[in-house]
């Protein structure tokens, strides 16, 4: 009886691994092959608008594929995104661009802008329309946040940047728009000092950098990379002197253009470029 208990037990184990990964596998196709209908929940807008300008591309870095949304601060309306009109987590894109159609507006480009805690909140430095709603952290603490430097993606008048908190906070800048996340992937031209050459740590990944001509450059992984990879695409391929990791795992994309409309987590922060629809070229 004892040897048919056991395994009967084994049985089970193994039908639960391969639930377990059956669900990892459609989790990853849920939300990094995103398909037309996932594009839906966007009222009256057709599957891959027609823009007047190309924002999103597709670039392959040492055999591995990444998008890159590029944006330039003196002419595109760089916007970030947290809570509604009733003190609500917006979570996710949907819920943005439903906002953003009642004024008129669209997306386009938009991903997660920053790390945050259990609640949504933003867990360091995070500013919306020249206001403060949660102060820079400079503790110490576990995770990728408080891996030191950690840093800030700022946007003031017509400049946008990316510092180290240290050099931020020494800056004086008053931001427009500004989000706190860690750690930092390149540092005046030098790729943090604690990445690992060929780690072996692998995840989706998200960031944004500042080139020398002020240009700003989201980026979003679409297989899994390690800090150091995703860092030296920032530095040497799209040539930012300094580049921020955003966050990992979660990292997420909306780009109609690029046919993806990432659905699968809940977000706090949400950083994207805003147009209106009369930015759309006439199909």
């Amino acid at each position: 009886m004892k040897k048919v208990k056991y395994r009967f037990l084994f049985l089970l184990g193994l039908i639960g691994c391969g639930f377990a990964l059956l669900f990892t596998t459609l989790k990853d196709k849920s939300r990094h092959k995103a398909g037309l209908q996932n594009l839906s929940f966007i009222p009256e807008q057709k599957a891959v608008p027609p823009f007047k300008r190309k924002y999103c591309d597709r670039r392959i870095f040492e055999n591995k594929p990444y998008i890159v949304c590029r944006a330039n601060p003196a002419d595109d309306h760089i916007r970030l995104f947290l809570n509604d009109n009733q003190g609500k987590p917006y979570k996710h894109f949907r819920n943005v661009e439903k906002e953003l159609a009642r004024q008129g507006e669209t997306f386009a480009f938009a991903m997660n802008g920053g790390m945050y805690h259990a609640d949504y909140s933003a867990v360091g430095l995070y500013v919306e329309n020249g206001k403060e709603y949660h102060p820079v952290s400079i503790h110490d603490g576990p995770g990728n946040f408080y891996m030191k430097p950690n840093g800030i993606f700022y946007l003031s008048g017509s400049k946008a940047g990316v510092l180290d908190t240290q050099a931020y906070l020494e800056s004086f800048i008053k931001p427009d728009i500004a989000t706190q996340s860690g750690p930092m992937l390149v540092i005046n031209n030098k790729v943090h000092h604690r990445f690992i050459f060929n780690s072996p740590y692998l995840e989706y990944r998200n960031g944004v950098g500042i080139t020398r001509q002020g240009e700003v450059i989201f980026v979003i992984s679409e297989e899994r990379v390690n800090f150091d990879e995703l860092a030296r695409f920032f530095r040497d391929d799209l040539e930012t002197p300094n580049a921020l990791f955003l966050d990992g795992s979660i990292s997420s994309l909306y780009a109609p253009e690029m046919r993806r409309a990432d659905w699968f987590h809940a977000l706090g922060p949400i950083i994207g470029v805003v147009i209106s629809k009369k930015d759309e070229t006439p199909s």
